[in-house]
């Protein structure tokens, strides 16, 4: 500070006090004699008691100005009492709101059209001018030149938006001032610039000027309308004390005396105040650090006894978590003050965490409003409502919020040591706090084996090396098992007032991590529980983000899948999920969102979810390539290894494997032999017509007709797979077979299954299905000897599939039924399975219906898909 002040002080801009004659130091001087000095009484220099003198060579041009505090003591000025209370309400407008002359014409007409008694309107700088003022600073500072040219920047955005909003007197006034502000800043920076560095409380200074400027204009537009309006200099009324910590706190016992004395001598029913800035208790400027305007509106509130304050910005309230991470973030229509409190602290766009402190003790609510869509309500803050019917089992009033912090680390100090021993949590954060590391979370077993904490990951490389430097001694005698640092986490933490003494809350919280298989590295919650707050892996964050949010109550239960094979069955399953969406989002709270469609060659892709209407468009204009490796068309009956590998994988991760349309479409065969299982009973044998094709087949393969006839026609109906022979073959009953096996407990292969094929020999390698269809007649006679056979018996022909759990085997073939079994009921192309068990045994647990068509299966495939979303948490 010595050589800055020896620059000012040599500065042909600038002399301090100390360098004038005893007769040219400032003397103290009351109001009426500070208007008779050439400078106007706003002047910034006036306030900081600088003096200074300008000219060319050979000219004196001396000012000599007060301080702030001398002009409020002028005793000779007769009061007007301020009226506190309701009759007053404030609006915080922030930079974009008023980034240009247009949108300080609309701040103007909200003012204008507001019917508040009185007004009392905070501004913040115009858009990006406060990260210009430090730019100053900073190439001030670092002997940039460049300075000068920024602060003519600086003054011509401010005197364009001046002559775009102006005009007359008032023009001229504005001007007059702008320049002589930028003329005593030129000043500053070029002491600055010779000295080679500054001192926050000129840093404070000159970064003030944006709000001194944009209250002015508006103010004058203001006016223009008609209003009585003064603008107000926050450093003469606003009085904050300094804090080590980089921040302040208000004193409101001198702010409101000198509220007072403002008042009297400026009495207005509309009062534009500067956002940001204040003085200390010398008469010192300084302002409320970064976002401090906010913090100016919530003190003025206070001071005013305000009915509310309102903080227009661009968003149309607090939002149930970041838009950017979950699309289907609601806007929150009230929030507690502990509630914006927790949330604004762990990140949320919502208010700086000390905003909210001022008004709480006087139960002035906070307005939350987008200055762009003032149709919308906002978010409002306030004490929650005591309402003893609400029902506090619903979800949606336990929990408000979800709000992440990234870029953490977990430091995590652990040993049987500790347990028991005074001091040691003393001994950890006192290192920490050495290094200057903020600490964000703190979570401690109860046994005191382990304490562990989140600081940023910034931060953690000093912190771990502080800690083993301090504990160097207790970790080479054992005490201390070590201090392990965790890098890249996340803290995600659910916020809500109603979430205290409310059971299942943090059950229904784990749940939901739980099943999107987010591993959860630490807990910490309050006893207030106003929060509860988990750490993640960051690559987790979104997810797990996404997955709370839903599970709750902020959006409904969303499903995301991808469609493999928009064949037949895939596009009758879009056209049924297409149909049914609207349903299932309004009756069950389910939201469906189909984000990819792939076929062989082609694929869609969407972020959101595609529109399903219109999917064979938009896969036409927007497809590209697939990009897949090759699927297992049927993975449950694939190598015996992998089935057993994904569902280990299953169990283990908490995911969830439907595949009952693989064996009966759209009938519940797996289901009833997991429910047969589970209770207790003992599969003997499973014994079943599996293929609706087949059964369809068969059971219209009666009386004269011939057997190519009837595939043809089956063909034609949809029943078959585009290659008829798919069918034909036994694999796909095979297959079924197989995982029926494997669900009972068998461990067989497909190889182990001796299959009968219906395909005569010689067609088995025709180029195409036409090929095979125009061939097929052929070979007729050998199956209309067969069936002449089994009619002769009194029986019909079915194929069928067996597993035979007894012997530990399976079978596939074409079998002979009397037309009294239930076998030889079956009409159309019906499935039909019958269970023998050991509580079955005399008479098997049949189930039966349609088994083939794109419909039926499509329909199995769609009761897999809700099943799940019943195990995610809809409404069951």
């Amino acid at each position: 500070m010595a050589s800055l002040s020896a620059a000012i002080s040599h500065s042909p801009h600038i002399l301090s006090p100390k360098s004038l004659p005893e007769h040219a130091k400032p003397k103290k001087i009351c109001h009426s004699q500070c208007r008779t000095v050439p400078l106007p009484r706003h002047s910034p220099i006036c306030r900081m008691g600088f003096v200074s003198q300008w000219g060319g060579r050979g000219t004196s041009n001396t000012r000599i100005f007060t301080s702030v505090r001398d002009v409020l003591l002028d005793e000779s000025v007769e009061k007007v009492q301020l009226p506190k209370g309701d009759t007053w309400s404030v609006h915080k407008f922030g930079g974009t709101c008023v980034g240009s002359s247009e949108r300080i014409k609309n701040v103007a007409d909200i003012i204008v059209n507001d019917d508040s008694e009185r007004k009392l309107v905070v501004v913040s700088a115009m858009s990006k001018v406060t990260d210009m003022m430090y730019d100053l600073i900073d190439k001030a500072q670092s002997r940039d030149e460049s300075y000068i040219s920024a602060l003519d920047a600086v003054l011509e955005k401010h005197r364009s938006t001046a002559l775009d909003l102006l005009d007359g007197d008032d023009l001229g006034s504005f001007l007059s001032r702008l320049h002589d502000d930028i003329i005593n800043l030129k000043a500053m920076l070029r002491a600055i610039y010779i000295a080679g560095h500054t001192t926050e409380s000129f840093v404070d200074f000159v970064v003030g000027h944006g709000e001194l400027w944009s209250a002015q204009m508006l103010s004058y537009v203001v006016r223009k309308n008609g209003m009585d309006c003064n603008w107000m200099d926050t450093r003469e009324v606003l009085i904050v004390n300094p804090t080590s910590s980089n921040q302040v706190d208000p004193d409101f016992e001198e702010s409101d005396i000198r509220l007072e004395k403002w008042y009297s001598q400026n009495p207005s029913k509309i009062i534009i105040a500067t956002g940001f800035i204040a003085s200390t208790l010398q008469n010192i400027p300084t302002t409320l650090k970064r976002d401090g305007s906010d913090f100016s509106a919530a003190i003025m509130g206070a001071l005013f006894r305000a009915r509310q304050v309102t903080i227009w910005t661009d968003v149309d309230g607090v939002y149930s978590a970041d838009p950017r991470k979950v699309t289907e973030a609601v806007i929150l229509s009230t929030l507690s003050y502990q509630e914006a409190w927790e949330m604004s602290y762990f990140g949320a766009n919502v208010l700086h965490p000390r905003t909210i402190i001022p008004v709480m003790q006087y139960n002035i609510p906070i307005i939350i409003r987008n200055i762009f869509n003032l149709s919308a309500p906002g978010t409002k803050i306030c004490h929650p409502l005591v309402n003893d019917n609400e029902d506090v089992r619903n979800l949606e009033s336990l929990v408000k919020g979800f709000a992440t912090i990234d870029n953490l680390a977990l430091v995590n100090v652990e040993g049987t040591g500790m347990a028991g021993v005074p001091g040691t949590a003393h001994a950890i954060f006192g290192a920490v706090k050495d290094v200057g590391a903020n600490v964000i979370m703190i979570s401690q077993a109860s046994s005191e084996h382990s304490v562990c904490f989140a600081v940023p990951e910034k931060e953690v490389k000093a912190v771990a090396e502080a800690l083993k430097s301090r504990f160097r001694q207790a970790l080479d005698a054992g005490r201390l098992s070590q201090v392990a640092v965790i890098p890249n986490c996340s803290i995600l933490a659910a916020v809500g007032q109603k979430m205290a003494s409310t059971p299942g809350v943090s059950a229904t919280l784990f749940n939901a991590l739980a099943k999107a298989n987010i591993n959860v590295r630490a807990i910490a919650q309050g006893c207030s529980e106003y929060n509860i707050t988990v750490v993640v892996k960051r690559e987790d964050c979104i997810k797990a983000l996404r997955a709370v949010h839903s599970r709750f109550y902020l959006s409904r239960t969303t499903i995301a899948m991808g469609i493999i094979g928009p064949g037949l069955i895939g596009s009758t399953l879009l056209e049924q999920l297409s149909d049914q969406a609207a349903v299932l989002k309004e009756e069950f709270n389910i939201d469906l969102r189909v984000l990819g469609i792939t076929g062989s060659r082609t694929m869609l892709l969407s972020d959101l979810g595609i529109e399903l209407s219109g999917w064979r468009e938009l896969q036409k204009e927007k497809g590209e390539v697939a990009d897949l490796e090759k699927f297992a068309q049927h993975a449950n009956s694939g190598p015996l290894d992998q089935y057993l590998k994904l569902r280990a994988l299953q169990r283990q991760s908490y995911t969830h494997y439907f595949y009952e349309a693989t064996v009966g479409a759209g009938l519940p065969i797996i289901s009833t032999l997991r429910g047969l299982l589970e209770t207790g009973d003992k599969i003997l044998r499973i014994e079943g017509i599996f293929s609706g094709t087949l059964s369809y087949i068969f059971n219209n393969f009666i009386g004269k007709r011939a057997f190519s006839e009837v595939v043809a026609e089956a063909k034609q109906a949809g029943y078959t797979e585009p290659d008829p022979r798919d069918d034909l073959s036994g694999t796909d009953v095979a297959r079924k077979v197989i995982i029926l096996a494997r669900e009972s407990g068998l461990k067989l292969e497909l190889s182990d299954i001796p299959v009968q094929d219906l395909v005569p020999e010689p067609l088995r390698a025709s180029a195409s299905a036409e090929e095979f269809l125009q061939q097929l007649p052929q070979y007729d006679q050998d199956m209309t000897n067969n069936r002449q056979v089994a009619e002769d018996a009194g029986e019909v022909l079915r194929y069928v599939g067996v597993v035979d759990v007894v012997n530990q085997k399976g079978l596939v073939e074409l079998q002979r039924y009397k037309k009294d079994h239930p076998f030889a009921q079956l009409s159309g192309s019906d499935n039909i399975i019958a269970f023998t068990t050991t509580r079955y045994k005399n008479q098997p647990l049949i189930v039966r219906g349609p088994g083939a068509g794109a419909e039926v299966t499509a329909g199995g495939i769609f009761s897999d898909i809700l099943r799940l979303a019943s195990y995610l948490g809809a409404p069951s």
